[in-house]
């Protein structure tokens, strides 16, 4: 259910890796960030991914759900599937999934659902104004939450997985939202054109990795390190850009290679 669910083309252009210009290489600490929360967004998508599907089993009323959000906690994730109530002051839960270990979630259902003016209220909130101020196209996106140690928080803007051996990567937009959820502090966007990656091979032959380059932004992104990781299995992914050439490993580590 990714829909909440290779050798590809550079991101607004094919071109060979790019060499290093002024701008000095990211530090150990920068690089540690974007492997950190890449590596969030991809235990996001699981927990996401999974709790869906157990919530979807229990087939909801229409309307009473219009968004999801996770969480992660010390014992594990819980997602919450609910929507606004009308006076747009609360967020009305009425699904529950608690998942202590990747695949295994159990679901709570509240009726009449449980007002939530905390976490959860802020995070769809920061999601609605997030939304508001993307270029979508026609086409599903997923939303996640990232929380700062600032009190601030990012959510993300991807386009959604919409077959199970496709993945997007590109026209994505990290957005800092201020700690009450109701204003965008920065906007990222990420990378611009999104391509459909689907890795082939000679026959006898399997795909080594992929490659792309930025034209947004000078460094590897977040959202790299998530779009290695969310494949299956997952594939190394050699960035270049104006810093340098990096390439993601498999566990979602960075390496400058160059």
């Amino acid at each position: 259910m990714r829909i909440f669910l290779n050798f590809a083309a550079a991101l607004g252009l094919w071109s060979p890796l790019v060499s290093a210009q002024q701008t000095k290489p990211l530090s150990d600490s920068e690089l540690a960030g974007i492997i950190t929360r890449g590596r969030f967004l991809a235990e996001y998508d699981f927990a996401s991914w999974h709790a869906t599907d157990a919530v979807v089993a229990l087939k909801p009323p229409q309307g009473v759900v219009s968004r999801y959000i996770a969480r992660k906690t010390d014992v594990g994730w819980v997602v919450v599937f609910g929507r606004f109530n009308e006076t747009k002051d609360a967020f009305l839960i009425a699904y529950e999934a608690l998942g202590s270990s990747p695949k295994a979630f159990s679901v709570k259902t509240y009726d009449p659902p449980q007002k939530d003016t905390g976490f959860f209220y802020i995070a769809a909130k920061g999601i609605q104004i997030s939304l508001e101020n993307s270029h979508l196209e026609k086409r599903p996106y997923n939303t996640y939450v990232l929380p700062s140690d600032s009190g601030q928080f990012y959510v993300y803007v991807l386009p959604a997985q919409t077959a199970a051996d496709v993945y997007p990567l590109g026209g994505d937009t990290r957005f800092l939202v201020s700690a009450d959820g109701s204003q965008i502090i920065e906007t990222r966007p990420l990378h611009k054109t999104i391509l459909e990656v689907k890795h082939s091979a000679p026959a006898g032959k399997k795909p080594v990795g992929g490659f792309h380059t930025h034209v947004l932004t000078d460094t590897p992104e977040d959202t790299d390190v998530f779009h290695v990781l969310r494949q299956s299995p997952p594939l190394s992914e050699f960035i270049g850009t104006k810093r340098g050439n990096y390439k993601v490993e498999t566990d979602g580590t960075i390496k400058r290679v160059n």
